[in-house]
């Protein structure tokens, strides 16, 4: 046995030299000696790794296979690096793309792992996850009456998502109150990453949700309708909502920004290897750039929309108001290897364009407002002067204002969102301020 053994041992060493020798010149081709060394082997962790890998092949209660063994050993070895790394097999891989295509099934919500808890990062508009109202920074303790505790991102994301239409119990914890459960179906989202309105005359609001590779150019069609929408007046103001937008693509997070922006940098990152270091530069134009704008992020505002707010605060280019966002600044790559399969690798760190990191901080805003409800306070009497009988009128011919009734009045978002409410006051008191300037 003890000749076995060695046998095993040596027959799978000589085969991750061979995989080590020939994959180490697709990420750095050493041109020193002392470069060289540095990269040499560790052969005494091979040997080890491969001892391990005999052992439990000839030991373990039940026999394994080493496909499994080889792709336990890489996610295992992704597992460490950060919350962010991991292994992709054919199936997650994907789901990735179709993900980022902006049509996928599932429950529609952004998760990520905090200490080893299963955490709502933001849930997508108009998917299961927002009708069932979760929120950012909820934590999924259960899935089904599973634990979540020790699952990997990948397992956590796979044990919820499934065949439309079936059910899946979700337990949340909330603000460290008592869990609760919350039952949802499963659905293939088609998720349209960008919404407009005109919330009154002059004043708009575009809601992104996430960025999808026409994110950029469907905000840009979205202005042009509002413009419309506004008699074909130029607007007053403009309020960019990113609030649990979880993020997405790259470029479309610097199409966005360069809808607002005519020149300088918009975002760069940093990385070991050349190809991370990015540089992203606005592109001279003419459109959106005297409109007010206010962008409201929060919580589960993370990546990309980071990238926006801190692009448009470093140059003063919008009052970014809400609450902290989410402090993702870190740079995935997808690196396809052989038989569909992928490495979601961490590779760069974002910048803002004055060279602050988001990582671990993320976006603070000008003006911090918290979430809170509006309560419309209800008048009993409803009357005016100009109501009255025998009244006097104006001292300078002005017309009279009689009461008017608001009962049926729809509510406007507004009126609703206190948040939205105080980018519009905002909005208002910067347009008031530029005529009392200019008169």
């Amino acid at each position: 046995m003890p000749f076995t053994r060695t046998y095993v041992a040596s027959a799978v060493l000589s085969t991750l030299l061979i995989l080590g020798l020939i994959n180490t010149p697709a990420f750095a081709v050493p041109n020193t000696a002392e470069s060289a060394a540095s990269e040499t082997l560790p052969l005494n962790d091979l040997r080890t790794f491969a001892e391990v890998l005999e052992r439990i092949k000839t030991a373990y209660v039940e026999p394994i296979d080493d496909k499994t063994l080889f792709e336990n050993a890489i996610k295992g070895m992704l597992s460490n690096l950060d919350p962010h790394s991991s292994y992709l097999d054919p199936e997650d891989f994907r789901q990735l793309q179709e993900s980022t295509s902006g049509e996928f099934g599932g429950l529609g919500i952004e998760v990520g792992l905090d200490d080893g808890v299963l955490q709502v990062i933001a849930p997508i508009d108009d998917t299961p996850a927002a009708a069932a109202k979760l929120e950012a920074q909820d934590l999924i303790i259960k899935i089904d009456d599973q634990p979540t505790k020790g699952l990997s991102l990948m397992e956590a994301v796979e044990k919820m998502r499934g065949k439309p239409g079936t059910s899946i119990r979700l337990t949340i914890v909330r603000d460290g109150r008592k869990p609760f459960d919350v039952t949802l179906k499963r659905a293939v989202i088609k998720s349209f990453s960008v919404k407009s309105q005109l919330l009154e005359e002059g004043y708009g609001f575009i809601r992104v949700s996430q960025f999808q590779v026409n994110t950029g150019s469907e905000v840009g069609k979205a202005i042009s309708s509002l413009k419309k929408e506004n008699k074909g007046q130029a607007l007053q103001g403009l309020i960019l909502d990113l609030r649990n937008n979880p993020g997405g693509v790259l470029q479309a997070a610097v199409e966005v920004t360069d809808q607002f922006i005519d020149s300088g940098l918009i975002v760069y990152t940093k990385g070991r290897l050349p190809n991370a270091e990015l540089r992203f530069s606005a592109t001279p134009t003419d459109s959106n750039l005297e409109v007010p704008l206010i962008v409201l992020i929060n919580g589960g505002s993370a990546s990309a929309s980071e990238i926006v707010a801190g692009a448009l605060q470093d140059h003063k280019r919008a009052v970014i108001m809400g609450t902290d966002s989410f402090g993702k600044g870190s740079v995935q790559t997808v690196l396809p290897l052989n038989n569909d399969r992928a490495l979601k690798l961490t590779t760069a760190l974002y910048y803002t364009p004055k060279g602050r990191s988001i990582q671990a901080q993320g976006i603070a805003p000008d003006i911090s407002v918290e979430r809170a409800k509006i309560s419309q306070e209800e008048t009993t009497l409803g009357l005016k002067e100009a109501d009255l009988a025998g009244h006097l009128g104006n001292g300078n011919g002005g017309a009279e204002k009689r009461s008017s009734a608001k009962k049926d009045k729809a509510l406007r978002l507004q009126d609703e969102d206190y948040q939205v409410n105080q980018a519009m006051n905002l909005l208002k008191g910067m347009n008031v301020l530029k005529v009392a300037q200019e008169q």
